[in-house]
């Protein structure tokens, strides 16, 4: 969601996320001053809250936080939001870094760390999440599976795929966004609705159909990911 600024044009709103109150005015101070509104929460329970009721365009996100980690606070967010998160640690093990990359972070920055960096980061992953929230066009493409919405027409690999009209849309929302973790309630969402009553199993069992369809090796996918306990991720 965007907030419109005096002059008609947008404000990127960023939840900072951290039990550090100089951490978090240092940020904001420096987010305002180009032109980001800020909000912020201080722990775990709050930042989901926070994130469900203001719906930022980014949220930079501690991972040490009372009441819930952030690995946690990301995983509950993943699964209604792709909202990017940028992860915040004073850890450096690479196992910390991919278990945050795998509930759905987006990027990751190690404390200490300059906080222009931050800045840069920040810029960079709304950069990229405006390019994905633009109009598609006729054709998506992600490695090496092509899909022609108008034609209504997937190909793998060069190999046509015939998919039902539901295989189509959700491989559509995975091919829109490559390589974000979407999580179930969102996809679920996107593809039967906000008014479907069903269960996440009806989700699964496309997915599996999906996979059938496009992958080289059903039991082994790795095209259509799934990220435990959130969702799927589409690696092209």
């Amino acid at each position: 969601m965007m907030t419109e600024d005096t002059a008609g044009g947008h404000v990127s709103k960023i939840l900072i996320v951290d039990d550090e109150e100089t951490m978090v005015r240092s940020l904001a101070r420096l987010l305002e001053a180009d032109g980001y509104e800020v909000i912020s929460a201080g722990d775990g329970p709050q930042a989901v809250a926070t994130a469900r009721e203001q719906r930022p365009d980014l949220i930079v996100l501690d991972v040490m936080l009372p009441g819930l980690d952030g690995m946690e606070v990301c995983r509950q967010i993943r699964t209604w939001s792709t909202v990017p998160v940028i992860m915040l640690t004073a850890k450096t093990g690479e196992v910390d870094t991919v278990v945050g990359l795998e509930v759905g972070a987006d990027d990751y920055v190690t404390k200490p760390f300059s906080p222009r960096e931050l800045v840069a980061r920040v810029k960079a992953q709304l950069r990229r999440a405006q390019m994905m929230d633009q109009p598609e066009g006729d054709r998506l493409e992600s490695g090496d599976v092509v899909m022609d919405i108008g034609r209504r027409e997937v190909t793998v690999a060069g190999r046509g795929a015939v998919l039902s009209p539901k295989e189509f849309e959700l491989l559509r929302a995975l091919l829109r966004r490559p390589g974000r973790v979407l999580g179930r309630d969102f996809l679920l969402n996107e593809v039967w609705g906000q008014d479907f009553f069903g269960d996440t199993r009806t989700l699964d069992v496309h997915i599996r159909w999906l996979r059938e369809k496009i992958e080289d090796d059903p039991s082994r996918p790795k095209r259509i990911q799934t990220v435990h306990g959130v969702g799927y991720r589409f690696s092209g």
